[in-house]
């Protein structure tokens, strides 16, 4: 399969979304997978361009880009408003 590490990061920033707002239950699923995909995209980011310790290609990056989707939905349950 060409983009199963594609696919995988996806699969794996949703499942993330989706136990988070089973854990918090607080602000939708919606909410969530912005921030986890966000995140995500961001790993991405960091070990592709930034880093440069992997290409698209290979499964190296996809840990980053699940280590970005935690990263950025702790941050959005610590720093959220609250009203």
């Amino acid at each position: 399969m060409e983009y199963a590490e594609i696919i995988t990061a996806a699969v794996g920033a949703l499942l993330l979304a989706a136990a988070t707002d089973l854990l918090t239950g607080r602000r939708g699923l919606l909410a969530t997978s912005l921030v986890s995909a966000t995140g995500a995209v961001c790993g991405w980011f960091l070990a592709v361009r930034v880093f440069a310790l992997a290409i698209t290609d290979s499964w190296t990056w996809v840990p980053w880009a699940m280590g970005g989707a935690v990263f950025c939905l702790l941050a959005f349950f610590l720093f959220r408003s609250k009203r």
